[in-house]
């Protein structure tokens, strides 16, 4: 009779929740003959017409109408949850310290920080000479700058070695097309040295008076060249200092922390290039640290006397520490310092006069390694928590005895600590403030183990509220992302406390194609093993039903970009596991993509995906692009995020993949898509505009778990 009454409550529990979405007539594209024919593989795209927009085609105003009808079939359908939606944003941005100031951090004479203020949505970079106590000055007023803008983004701040100039990159598109200023922070003035089409990555030599920065191709976007400019001259005179031919590669340029050298780096995925000048000579010819080589990587951290090397060198696949003098950096110079680790990863170096830090990782958790350089003793950080995040801020004092650091987790908010090398102690300088009242206590994190298919172990790292009945009937919000490396932290944000307090489980899986658990957990999750992320997630989705954190029915799963991936991925593949899925500017046309080189960062690509150009590549990237993969079959409820100007996965993507997805899906599950037309990948610029669109997302969550306050 139990299971009976259960099942009844499930039944009417969803019935609610899709009475609480408006019925609306979906927006049905328009179906048009395009033939993709490769490898004696012929292939309909009956959506390809929807590229116009960013191609500058015949059918560009039908794609944005497209567009717009979607935004307007998703408002109707979700009107009523308008209130709630209102109420959310309400409630999270509550939580914000909307008056607030960051640790000041000391650099060549000043302290540096930024402050917001009440009802403001930017922010305030300023300085102060000595002391905290001397007069403010204020660097840039971004709530003055962004004025008039439906988007405004500032990075690359670097100010010159004499203190007088600053230079800057500001996006007003968010397509990541900076354009670099300059301004003369004794007199308030903007310069006329406006420099357009970078990386927003401005490079001071040590004369004041020269500027490296990285410059994009106006098609692809990709950054090409490193270019330099003398102060007061036209950009249009800028001379090129370095070309990158190689296509695949990213480019960069920066100053060492020591002063005495600017790097211009070259990185693809399997191997790197860095060159050098002594960055008190910037009309200097780059020098090659040390030519490339067939898959290797390397980076360098130079010291007042050597230079330290991290490598995957001689199969090095977890990467180890060398070091080679000043002035013999070839790699036959290269002495070992800390060997390669099979069960530990180095991921960075931070270095200071005296003493190193080296950012390992194990069993998926930071370790922060303390080595002085004059002795060579050793010690560890201790975090003492089962599942945090913790990473190396800026440290900019090359001469200083104290590391600063920041530390999170699932319960606790992002904290900066300073830690003293000489005497060990840890200083808690700033925690972040949850306005309202917030009891880490009243909430549980765990780690936890899901067992793929092939017999890995796959860490869960889970948060929810303590006193949660877990059962089959608790809602959990399962999120991913696998790829390129990259390792999701257990980190603290205080909007999801909103899910939490409402009976959520969210949790982390820390799937292959990540780093977490070392170099060969993202190798074991690319190229022509791509597919052992998707099974991951699919396995940990299981296995959290099968130890009783959720069930059939509710269970939720979100990613975005490459997680969106992942997100049409295992919507195909496994489509009754999940109740609803979010996937936000989702990488999802992968075949057609990839085969377009005049889309941004394609080429940076190939060593991630493959290039389906090769035979063998294509069909195996064929067989799980979810645009490819569509099937007539149920699916489950779905939202769709993208930015019209999404400079790394362009809008057309997620637009075809729904349009298909409508026109053969056998359910009537919801199937919603928001293009944001004002902003791009990062989604909204503003502190509290982008909590209007986790609201939404909130929102259809919590509408199909029959929540609606």
């Amino acid at each position: 009779m139990k299971k009976i009454i259960t099942l009844l409550g499930l039944i009417i529990c969803i019935a609610n929740a899709h009475a609480q979405f408006q019925k609306a007539t979906a927006p049905i594209a328009e179906k048009k003959e395009h033939w993709r024919v490769i490898h004696a593989d012929s292939v309909a795209d009956n959506y390809y017409w929807m590229y116009d927009y960013f191609g500058k085609g015949p059918d560009s105003t039908k794609a944005i109408n497209y567009l717009k009808a979607e935004n307007a079939y998703l408002d109707t359908v979700m009107s009523p949850s308008k209130p709630f939606q209102s109420d959310l944003f309400l409630e999270m941005k509550s939580r914000i310290k909307e008056k607030d100031e960051s640790v000041p951090v000391y650099k060549n004479g000043y302290f540096y920080y930024y402050r917001t203020e009440e009802d403001k949505q930017y922010y305030k970079i300023c300085r102060k000479k000595e002391s905290m106590d001397a007069p403010e000055e204020v660097l840039l007023d971004a709530d003055k700058s962004a004025e008039g803008h439906a988007f405004y983004a500032a990075t690359g701040f670097d100010v010159s070695p004499d203190n007088k100039l600053m230079a800057f990159g500001v996006d007003l598109v968010s397509r990541r097309q900076y354009t670099i200023h300059i301004k003369n922070l004794e007199t308030g003035e903007i310069l006329k040295d406006s420099i357009l089409n970078t990386e927003g990555d401005p490079c001071w030599a040590n004369d004041n008076k020269t500027l490296f920065y990285t410059s994009k191709n106006l098609a692809t976007l990709l950054p090409e060249k490193i270019k330099r400019h003398s102060l007061g001259t036209s950009a249009d005179q800028d001379e090129v200092v370095y070309h990158e031919k190689d296509n695949t590669n990213y480019l960069w340029v920066k100053k060492s922390k020591n002063n005495q050298h600017i790097f211009i780096y070259s990185t693809g995925t399997l191997s790197s290039e860095l060159r050098m000048i002594n960055a008190n000579k910037p009309t200097s010819v780059f020098k090659i640290f040390q030519p490339r080589l067939k898959d290797v990587l390397y980076d360098v951290v130079p010291l007042d006397d050597k230079f330290l090397i991290l490598t995957n060198k001689d199969g090095a696949k977890n990467f180890q520490l060398m070091e080679c003098p000043l002035n013999n950096t070839g790699e036959s110079h290269w002495k070992q310092l800390i060997p390669n680790r099979k069960d530990v990863l180095i991921e960075g170096i931070e270095e200071f006069q005296d003493f190193i830090v080296v950012n390992e990782r194990k069993d998926g958790l930071v370790k922060l390694r303390i080595r002085g350089l004059k002795d060579s003793a050793e010690h560890y950080l201790n975090f003492g928590e089962a599942a945090y995040s913790a990473y190396i801020i800026p440290n900019p004092e090359y001469t200083s005895d104290v590391l600063r650091y920041s530390y999170t987790s699932l319960t606790t908010p992002s904290s900066t600590y300073d830690y003293k090398i000489k005497s060990k102690e840890k200083i808690l300088l700033k925690q972040q403030e949850v306005v309202g009242g917030y009891n880490s206590t009243d909430y549980v994190t765990e780690r936890i183990y899901a067992q793929a298919k092939d017999g890995t172990k796959i860490p869960i790292s889970l948060v929810y509220k303590k006193d949660l009945n877990k059962d089959a009937t608790t809602p959990l919000l399962l999120f991913g992302y696998g790829s390129y490396g990259i390792s999701m932290e257990a980190s603290f944000a205080s909007s999801r406390l909103s899910l939490l307090d409402r009976g959520f489980v969210f949790a982390i899986a820390h799937i292959r194609g990540g780093q977490e658990m070392g170099r060969s957990w993202y190798e074991d999750g690319k190229l022509m093993k791509k597919k052992n992320t998707f099974t991951d997630f699919i396995d940990c989705g299981e296995f959290l039903i099968e130890e009783h954190y959720t069930g059939k029915g509710h269970l939720y799963a979100m990613g975005g970009s490459a997680g969106g991936l992942l997100m049409g991925a295992v919507a195909n593949m496994s489509p009754s596991l999940w109740n609803g899925v979010v996937a936000a500017v989702p990488f999802v046309d992968v075949v057609n993509t990839m085969l377009d080189e005049s889309i941004p960062l394609t080429t940076n690509e190939f060593d991630e995906w493959g290039n389906p150009k090769n035979e063998d590549a294509y069909f195996y990237i064929k067989s799980y692009s979810p645009y490819e993969n569509i099937e007539k079959k149920n699916y489950p409820n779905i939202l769709v995020t993208t930015g019209l100007h999404d400079s790394q996965v362009q809008y057309f993507e997620p637009a075809k993949w729904v349009a298909k997805l409508r026109s053969m899906k056998t359910d009537k599950n919801q199937l919603l898509f928001r293009t944001n037309m004002d902003f791009g990948h990062g989604g909204a610029s503003g502190r509290f505009d982008y909590l209007k669109e986790t609201a939404e997302i909130y929102a259809f969550l919590l509408n199909l778990e029959g929540i609606y306050k």
